[in-house]
Parts: C-alpha cells; structure tokens; sequence
C-alpha cells in the first residue's frame, strides 16, 4: 500500500477480550518508540477507536488528492474509521458486501503519510473483513488477543488457524486481563484462569507477547479518549505496551522478505 510499510493485524476469535484497547495502547507505544504509527477501525459495525483516540463526535476526514481522504490526526497518530463518516449513534443495518465495500475503501482510500506501521483493529471473527484483508494487502503479521479462560482461548485459536490458512505470521499472543488487581487494597487474583496464554503460544509455536492486568485505570482512561499509554507513561501498564511494542517490531522485521503468499483452499 502506498504511504504505508508493514500492516499489522489485531484481531481475535471472540468480541469483549480488549482487542481495541490493546490495538489503541499498542499504537502509541510504537509511536513513543520512534515510528510513524496508523490506525485503521476495520469494526464497520461498532467502530470504536474515535472515543478511544479522543476524536469529537461529527468529526470528518478531509479530501486529499486522487480521490482519497485524509486520515484523522489524534495523539500523534493517523486514525480511519467509519465512526469519522456516518452518525454513530445510528446502527449499520448492512449485509455482508456493503461492509466489505466500506473496509475496502477505507483501506485503499486513505492516503497515508508515509507509515512504518499500521495496525488495523479488526472485527471479531474470521469472515468476510479477515479474508479480504488477506486478499487484498501484504500483510506483515497479526497479534492474537485472548483472555486466558478456555472460552475464549478456543475463539483465539480459529484466529490463529484463520490467518495461517491465508499464510499471515501470527507474531503473538497477547494475554489480556490476565489477573485482577484491586485498586484498593492491592489483592489480585487470577479470576479468568492462568497459563492460557503460555498453553496456545506452544500449541502454535509462537510466542506470548505480554500480559496485561485487569484494571480499572486501562478502561476509565481509554474511555476519556486517552489510553495508558499516554495518560501513565512511566506506569506499569505503559510499560507492559512498550515490551510488546519493541517484540512486534522485531518480529516484523524477522519476518521481513517472507512477505506471506495468499492462497486459498475451498
């Protein structure tokens, strides 16, 4: 894609593990680090990444040249989503191609300025969003988010398998809300299970990311539109972001000139 270098796909098999959260905190941590950083809300239906990156409601992208838009500009990132082009308070009453033709245009018709990397928040699932990504763009890697209970970890692996059917490198897995921390009396307690993470990353010879802690702080701050990694730079969590930050940087350019060849099967 023009204007951008390696495209990174967030995705899990389930909705409600902290997908966006991880893919917002994730974002800002590559652009502390020193790398031009891009956004893309591929959730056509529950885009949720405006209120995540601040952006008023009614804000829109302006035009730029050759029939694209310009992507949106929050916190030092370049952000698309269908939240910046249609009224969010209405629902997408959408069959299958009319959202597949929106994440198309979405992802063709952004003119990105010059991005070492953009992460694209994907829907939950592996349908109709996940297989024309695929298709359409080379796409560097995908970060597998679970939380460790056995539920949700047999969501995460039909990712897993999903972007390996497609020949995407899965660069890791991300164990959210991995342990409860009370904010009051400082007790903590594994209430989702433990060792999920380390159990899928051995089944499918990747590796664990990182591990975030089930806090109060990540939701109210990614709430108000400005996530940990911003509002508590020198915090716990902020620093749990970098690691995985600096481990998906390196792993995308471990894989750099294995670009993944699409091929499908019926």
């Amino acid at each position: 894609m023009d204007g951008v270098k390696h495209i990174i796909a967030v995705a899990s098999g389930k909705g409600g593990v902290g997908k966006s959260t991880v893919t917002v905190n994730l974002a800002l941590a590559l652009a502390a680090q020193g790398h031009r950083v891009g956004v893309l809300d591929a959730d056509i239906y529950g885009p949720s990444q405006a209120q995540m990156l601040g952006v008023k409601e009614g804000v829109r992208p302006q035009a730029g040249t050759n029939n694209k838009f310009l992507p949106l500009e929050a916190h030092g990132l370049q952000a698309m989503s269908m939240a910046f082009m249609v009224n969010t308070r209405e629902p997408m009453v959408w069959r299958g191609p009319m959202v597949v033709g929106a994440f198309q245009q979405m992802l063709t018709q952004t003119q990105w300025d010059n991005l070492d990397f953009l992460l694209i928040d994907m829907p939950p699932g592996t349908g109709d969003i996940q297989l024309t990504l695929a298709q359409k763009v080379p796409v560097a890697g995908a970060v597998i988010v679970t939380t460790p209970q056995d539920i949700a970890l047999l969501d995460a692996r039909k990712g897993i398998e999903m972007f390996r059917k497609v020949n995407v490198p899965v660069l890791g897995v991300v164990e959210n809300m991995s342990l409860y921390h009370c904010e009051n009396c400082g007790h903590e307690a594994a209430i989702f299970g433990t060792g999920g993470g380390d159990s899928i990353a051995q089944e499918y010879d990747t590796q664990v990311l990182g591990r975030l802690p089930l806090t109060l702080s990540i939701r109210e701050l990614t709430d108000s539109g400005r996530p940990s990694v911003i509002s508590e730079p020198e915090g716990t969590v902020s620093q749990t972001f970098a690691a995985i930050a600096q481990k998906v940087a390196e792993a995308v350019n471990a894989n750099q000139g294995d670009g993944p060849t699409i091929s499908f099967s019926e």
